[in-house]
């Protein structure tokens, strides 16, 4: 994922999790709050596992939210990773990307259409 789309910090995601909207499922949870410009930041903490392990979950879901990118609403996205994210599979966390993506109602209606069909 690019820089220019990553939330870097500290300030702005404090201001994710005092402003933002939360939506949960099993695996993960995505805060969104209002911005000017589309920016993702992911936060995996100890209790996920090692820094191995935790370094793996965050370029899982780096590269689950990139093609979201362009078909995604303004704003700025904080994913969470639960300890359990650290077993789940790629396919799983994509899974949960796009469902917590439709419960904040983030997708462009494009992009809502076709997720749809398939």
């Amino acid at each position: 994922m690019e820089r220019r789309y990553r939330l870097q910090k500290n300030r702005t995601f404090q201001y994710v999790y005092r402003r933002g909207k939360s939506v949960a499922c099993h695996d993960l949870v995505m805060l969104v709050a209002k911005g000017r410009s589309t920016q993702v930041g992911f936060s995996v903490s100890k209790k996920v596992g090692n820094a191995v392990t935790r370094n793996l979950v965050k370029r899982r879901l780096r590269e689950c939210f990139r093609p979201y990118l362009g078909d995604v609403k303004t704003g700025l996205y904080v994913i969470v990773a639960r300890p359990s994210a650290a077993e789940a599979t790629f396919q799983s966390l994509r899974r949960d990307v796009r469902y917590l993506l439709r419960k904040h109602d983030a997708l462009l209606p494009s992009e809502q259409k076709e997720g749809n069909r398939a």
